[in-house]
C-alpha cells in the first residue's frame, strides 16, 4: 500500500519553486486504482476548482479521464503513464494537485489552465504493478516489467510518414491524447516519463537558456544526480549538461540511415505526442527522473579506455544476445498458443536488442569515438546491455510463463521456459556484480519533487514567455 508520511529528511524544512512543498515521503508508486481514488478524493474536496471529462476508452474497455484544475491565461497540459512502465508521474501528478488546490496564490501565480490525463495507458500500467511497491530490488523489477510493442505505445503511436516510414493505426488511448491536445491547445506540455537508472536529464522542444539553469540545481538538492553521459540516443543535440533537444522522428530516421542501418525495421511505430504538439507553437518538455541512481552518472573524469573499443565491445556482446534470444523466440512460436502483450512486445523488442548492438558497432568505427570514454560512459554503456537484455528477456519469459498458468505448455516449451529461465537468473548475478549494477534505490517522493519542480519551472518560463 502507498505510504506517505513526513517530507524527505534530506530536504528538511526545504521547499521547491514558488513555495511549493517537496513531495511527502512514502514506498513505492500508486497503482492504476490508487491513482484514481485519489485524484476523485481530491475533485470531491476541491468541486469548485477539479473537474473531469471522459476523452476515451482503451482497447480492454476502461475510461480514460481528463481532470481540468483552475482557469488562468496560459494552457498547461499533462499526461501521466504514456509509457505505463513510468510511474514517477503518477506521484508528481497527485502532489502538484494537491498543492494547486489548496494554494491560491500559486494558482495565481502560474496563471493557468491545468489538464491532466493521469494515466495514458492503465491497461499497460496495470501489467508493471508488480514492481511498484519494491521498485529498488532488481529481480522484481525485470521479472514483472512490461513495456508494450512499439505499435502499441501511446507516446509513439501518432501519424508518420517520412521516406519509407508511415504509420496511421493510432490506438484508442492515443487517439484520447490527441483530443486532449487539441483541447487544450497547449501552451506547454509534459508527458511524463522516467528513466531506470543513473541520474537525471531533460529533452526540451526548444532552447531555453533561463529554464536550464533551474532544471540542472533540482536534481541535486533531491541527492539526484544529473547525467553526464550519452542521451538515449546519440543523435540527440545536447543543450546544456544534462538538457538535450528531443528532435524529431525524421532526425533519428537519418541519423540509422547514416550510420547504414535500417531506419524503418518491421514494428517500427509512428511520431511521438510533442511532435504532434508542436502544431500549436507548444514548449514541451520531457524530464526523465531515474528510479535508481548510480554515483557515476556525473562523472565526466577520462578512463583509460578507448570509447570506440567499449562500443564495440558491448555491441558484440548485444548482438550475441540478441541472437540467442531470437532463436528461443523463433523455437517456442510454434508452441504457443496465447496472443498475449508480452509476446507481442517480445517480437517487438528481441529483435531490438540484436539491432542496438548493431548500432554500436556502426559508431565505433566513427572518427569522433576514438578517443577517451569517461567514467559515466564506461558504466553507462554496459548498463544499457543489462538493462536491455533483462527487461526484454523478462517479458520473454513472461510470455512463457502465459502458457503454463493456463494449462497450454507442451513439454518443449516447458524445458525452453527452464533455458530461459536459467540465462535470465545468469543475467542477474551479471547485472549485479558490474560496476554498472552498483546503483541505489531513489525513493518515490524525492524523483517526484524534481519533476514538480521541473513542472513548475516550465510553466513559469511559459509565463513569462507566452504572450
Amino acid at each position: 500500500m502507498l505510504v506517505s508520511s513526513t517530507v524527505s529528511e534530506t530536504v528538511a524544512e526545504e521547499t521547491l519553486l514558488f513555495g511549493v512543498e517537496p513531495v511527502p515521503a512514502m514506498t513505492g508508486y500508486p497503482t492504476v486504482d490508487q491513482l484514481k481514488d485519489r485524484l476523485e478524493s481530491l475533485r470531491a474536496e476541491h468541486p469548485e476548482l477539479i473537474t473531469a471529462e471522459r476523452i476515451g476508452t482503451t482497447r480492454l474497455g476502461e475510461p480514460l479521464w481528463l481532470y481540468t484544475l483552475g482557469e488562468g491565461r496560459l494552457s498547461g497540459l499533462l499526461a501521466g503513464g504514456v509509457h505505463p512502465n513510468e510511474p514517477i508521474g503518477s506521484v508528481t501528478i497527485l502532489h502538484l494537485v494537491q498543492q494547486l488546490a489548496s494554494s491560491a496564490d500559486l494558482r495565481a501565480r502560474l496563471d493557468t489552465t491545468w489538464r491532466i490525463i493521469p494515466c495514458a495507458d492503465p491497461d499497460g500500467m496495470r501489467l508493471n504493478e508488480g514492481w511498484f511497491q519494491d521498485p529498488g530490488d532488481a529481480e522484481t523489477y525485470f521479472r514483472h516489467f512490461y513495456r508494450p510493442a512499439g505499435d502499441e505505445q501511446v507516446e509513439w503511436t501518432f501519424p508518420l510518414s517520412y521516406k519509407r516510414a508511415h504509420f496511421d493505426a493510432m490506438l484508442p488511448e492515443t487517439q484520447a491524447l490527441q483530443r486532449a491536445i487539441d483541447l487544450a491547445r497547449p501552451d506547454f506540455y509534459v508527458p511524463l516519463h522516467n528513466a531506470e537508472s543513473g541520474g537525471a536529464y531533460y529533452y526540451l522542444s526548444e532552447p531555453m537558456p533561463e529554464l536550464c539553469s533551474a532544471l540542472q540545481q533540482l536534481p541535486e538538492r533531491f541527492g539526484v544526480p544529473l547525467h553526464r553521459g550519452e542521451p538515449e540516443a546519440a543523435h540527440f543535440t545536447e543543450l546544456a549538461p544534462g538538457i538535450f533537444d528531443m528532435g524529431t522522428v525524421e532526425e533519428i530516421y537519418d541519423w540509422l540511415e547514416g550510420l547504414g542501418l535500417d531506419p524503418a525495421p518491421p514494428g517500427s511505430a509512428g511520431d511521438a505526442s510533442t511532435s504532434y504538439a508542436r502544431r500549436y507553437g507548444t514548449l514541451s518538455m520531457i524530464a526523465e527522473l531515474p528510479l535508481q541512481r548510480h554515483p557515476d552518472a556525473d562523472d565526466l573524469s577520462l578512463s583509460e579506455h578507448r570509447y570506440a573499443d567499449l562500443l564495440e565491445q558491448e555491441g558484440a556482446q548485444l548482438i550475441a544476445d540478441g541472437e540467442r534470444l531470437l532463436a528461443m523466440l523463433a523455437q517456442a512460436e510454434p508452441e504457443l498458443s496465447l496472443e498475449t502483450p508480452m509476446l507481442r512486445a517480445s517480437r517487438c523488442f528481441l529483435p531490438m536488442v540484436r539491432r542496438s548492438g548493431e548500432s554500436h558497432r556502426a559508431r565505433a568505427g566513427q572518427e569522433e569515438n576514438s578517443r577517451s570514454a569517461t567514467v559515466s560512459e564506461l558504466t553507462g554503456l554496459p548498463g544499457v546491455r543489462h538493462m536491455l537484455r533483462l527487461r526484454f528477456g523478462g517479458i520473454f519469459l513472461r510470455a512463457l510463463e502465459a502458457e503454463f498458468s493456463a494449462g497450454t505448455a507442451s513439454a518443449s516449451l516447458r524445458r525452453l521456459a527452464d533455458e530461459m529461465e536459467g540465462l535470465f537468473a545468469q543475467w542477474l548475478r551479471e547485472a549485479a556484480a558490474c560496476p554498472s549494477g552498483q546503483t541505489q534505490a531513489i525513493p518515490a517522493h524525492d524523483v517526484a519533487s524534481v519533476q514538480c519542480g521541473a513542472v513548475l519551472a516550465l510553466a513559469d518560463y511559459a509565463g513569462r514567455h507566452r504572450g
